[in-house]
């Protein structure tokens, strides 16, 4: 692993702290100024959205894991892919899960911060149960099984 990759994996971990300890005087440091996440369920928000969540105390986290499968860099940009395994509330309803999360983040004035990610929810080959896609009909419908 090259210097580059250490401080990527660096800043997540960083990231993955401050989630854990819903620490909002770090995140804010680690987000870029126009950060946009994409929630398990299609839900977009701003950095200001995403930190307000932990200054009201909206979302708690109660165990929160981080493993990093990839790290793909490209200059002053990279691509990390991951799985985050959360014990969580929002709002007092559980929010709990494991979710494949890709993070983009950013090299700007030499420093390394996150300027988004995506999170989906991690199922089972065969459980498509829990897989829905938006339909016109219905507004949900299951998803086909990969052989």
């Amino acid at each position: 692993m090259n210097d580059v990759h250490s401080d990527i994996e660096e800043l997540s971990f960083l990231w993955a702290s401050a989630e854990r300890n819903n620490d909002v005087t770090a995140l804010d440091t680690l987000l870029t100024e126009d950060f946009t996440a994409v929630g398990p369920l299609g839900f977009v928000l701003s950095r200001v959205q995403w930190l307000d969540r932990y200054r009201e105390a909206a979302f708690v986290n109660e165990k929160f894991e981080w493993n990093i499968n990839n790290v793909r860099s490209y200059g002053d940009s990279a691509v990390l892919i991951g799985i985050q395994n959360q014990t969580a509330a929002y709002r007092g309803h559980p929010s709990n899960g494991e979710f494949r999360v890709t993070q983009i983040v950013i090299r700007k004035d030499g420093r390394w911060q996150l300027a988004g990610l995506h999170l989906s929810p991690l199922a089972q080959p065969g459980d498509t149960q829990n897989l829905r896609r938006p339909n016109r009909a219905t507004q949900t419908a299951p998803l086909q099984a990969p052989p």
